[in-house]
């Protein structure tokens, strides 16, 4: 193995990544709500300062119609009529409406907007234009940078030979749906912006790093708000890293700090939740609150029940979000190589082990989730959108293979990279909220396919001539 880069080259290189993520987030981010979904959220930030309620009523994301004259409008004119209708992801609850959305990063939202206000004076109403672009660049534009600059950070405490973390950082900044999907406000991003983090924290902690009650704080802290923005994958994080820090730690004093900063978060999530909804849960999961005038769902169409006509349609709806043409695998392409990969690590003792079936765990049980309570596909949108933040277990997995496996075995990563690239291009030019598949997918996964096929080719071919070489030395070796 290559030796890691000196120090100071790995905090030029840092930089580097830092700079470039920063970039693609301020060339990304949208001046206007690209659908219903960020419509819903920008709404909320606009209510909560401009008339210091919960209820989007007065919204110009749910009346686009009240835009004065000549003033910026909040939608483009689009396919499913959000110019004309407004954002249809809301809530009517005693008589007024409500974003479906967790409540808890609207205030994060919020807060953004009203020192955009303090400084500008400008208004959502007046300037949403610059409103949703400063929002959407400080809520995806700011996990996007995150989770780069997080999984570049990976290859320090696992040591990961130089350059392959800044490759490594390069594939998933480029050659996934983390592209597309920092152009506009989403859930989904910001939860990829708090899982790659926590990712970083657990390969300190399984690589020796001392653990203090400043990292469990941070561990307890990011699972926390993992749970907070994401109802249906937050509690299997949560879940998931708490049973993890009791296994790797082995002492039960570790996981009071964890809960300790973990709870107040989960606290005000559901408390925010009863306050708006009057139910614990997520209250778009009542259906009685999906029931307004127009509304496009219904307990076939919303998410959160079992609504498969037959087992079978379950198991092929199952597959058919990993490897379809809206899967998230078909998307992802380099996550090919994790699969294999983490079924071959697992086997063996590493160091690594509980981290990595943590990283299975998390995905397994988020896709098994979903599978189960939904038909939908997550909507319209590019790829599954509900499974964004797996790319950052998805991507631990490929560091510790690069780390780990023989070097022929790095190129088919090379190689599938840089035809995700090609589609990443391809994604982030229509953006997340698509009702099509992206120019060129399929010819872009056939040639993925393809190219995957000769490299997997040439590393038998090249094993093989190396083997017989050593034979034919060693015969030589006997015959002497």
């Amino acid at each position: 193995m290559n030796p890691q880069a000196p120090k100071h080259e790995s905090r030029i290189w840092e930089g580097a990544v830092l700079a470039g993520a920063a970039l693609i987030a301020l060339c990304s981010a949208h001046p206007y709500a690209g659908g219903w979904n960020d419509g819903s959220r920008l709404a909320t930030a606009e209510a909560l300062v401009d008339y210091h309620t919960w209820s989007i009523d007065a919204s110009i994301f749910v009346r686009p119609s009240a835009v004065a004259p000549g003033a910026p409008i909040p939608y483009l004119p689009d396919e499913d009529n959000s110019m004309r209708y407004g954002t249809r992801d809301k809530l009517f609850i005693n008589g007024l409406y409500y974003s479906d959305k967790s409540p808890l990063p609207s205030l994060w939202l919020a807060a953004v907007y009203a020192a955009f206000q303090f400084f500008t004076g400008w208004t959502a109403r007046a300037h949403a234009d610059v409103f949703s672009y400063v929002l959407t660049l400080a809520t995806s534009g700011l996990a996007y940078i995150v989770a780069v600059w997080s999984i570049y950070r990976l290859g320090r405490p696992l040591r990961l030979p130089h350059p392959w973390p800044l490759l490594l950082a390069g594939s998933f900044a480029l050659a996934t749906i983390a592209l597309p999907y920092v152009r506009h406000v989403n859930n989904h991003i910001l939860l990829l912006g708090v899982v790659a983090p926590l990712m970083v924290e657990m390969a300190w902690v399984a690589h020796g790093a001392a653990v203090a009650w400043g990292r469990l704080l941070r561990l307890g802290l990011l699972a926390g708000l993992s749970y907070t923005i994401d109802i249906g994958t937050g509690p299997v994080l949560l879940g998931g890293a708490a049973i993890w820090l009791a296994f790797r730690v082995r002492r039960p004093a570790a996981l009071v700090p964890f809960a300790l900063a973990a709870a107040p978060w989960v606290l005000l999530h559901h408390g925010l939740n009863y306050a708006i909804g009057g139910t614990l849960g997520p209250a778009n999961g009542v259906l009685a609150y999906l029931e307004w005038p127009g509304s496009p769902f219904n307990i076939h169409t919303m998410t959160g029940a079992w609504s498969h006509p037959s087992v079978s349609s379950f198991v092929l709806y199952t597959l058919d979000l990993l490897a379809g043409k809206q899967g998230f695998l078909t998307h992802n392409l380099a996550l090919w190589v994790a699969i294999p990969a983490c079924w071959r690590l697992c086997r063996r003792p590493s160091a690594d082990r509980p981290e990595l079936v943590l990283a299975a765990g998390w995905c397994v049980g988020v896709w098994l989730l979903y599978s189960v309570s939904s038909t939908n596909h997550s909507g319209v949108c590019c790829s599954v959108r509900w499974f964004v933040p797996l790319l950052a277990p998805g991507y631990y997995v490929l560091a510790v293979w690069l780390r780990d496996c023989p070097p022929l075995y790095r190129r088919d990563f090379c190689v599938l990279s840089a035809w995700g690239m090609a589609l990443g291009a391809s994604m982030w030019w229509v953006g997340p909220w698509t009702q099509h598949l992206v120019p060129g997918f399929w010819a872009i996964l056939s040639a993925a396919l393809a190219s995957w096929l000769v490299s997997v080719y040439l590393r038998w071919r090249d094993q093989g001539i190396a083997a017989a070489e050593a034979a034919g030395r060693l015969a030589e070796r006997r015959a002497a």
